[in-house]
């Protein structure tokens, strides 16, 4: 693993166990990376929240404490999320809600599995 990639956040992400079965879902048994970022790639504006499923860190990201998963942000974008945040599943939807005691950051977050692409 790179250098930057062993570096600890200061960010922190908070589930109940809801969040993490969906999460574990999206893994499908196979080993993974969660990240979180902002893609801007198409979409004209400032960005949409995402979560990715990697193979491996980028070398620009850096390990966010989570208890029961590795998730990565981008050393760039980290400066973008409170210290706090709140993971929330939506039972109805497959999607998640990212928030913090301050902010909203979406009701809409969706994962990618990035994994493999060609073998999708």
């Amino acid at each position: 693993m790179n250098s930057s990639a062993s570096r600890r956040s200061n960010v922190n992400i908070l589930m109940d166990s809801y969040p993490e079965e969906k999460l574990a879902q999206s893994l499908a048994g196979r080993p993974g990376f969660f990240k979180l970022f902002y893609d801007t790639e198409d979409c004209g504006c400032n960005g949409v929240l995402a979560i990715e499923i990697l193979e491996q860190p980028l070398d620009t990201d850096i390990k966010v404490t989570v208890e029961k998963f590795t998730f990565l942000v981008d050393r760039q974008q980290e400066s973008l999320f409170d210290n706090v945040l709140k993971l929330e599943a939506d039972r109805a939807y497959p999607s998640f809600k990212v928030s913090s005691d301050s902010a909203l950051y979406s009701t809409n977050v969706r994962i990618r599995d990035a994994r493999d692409s060609a073998a999708k």
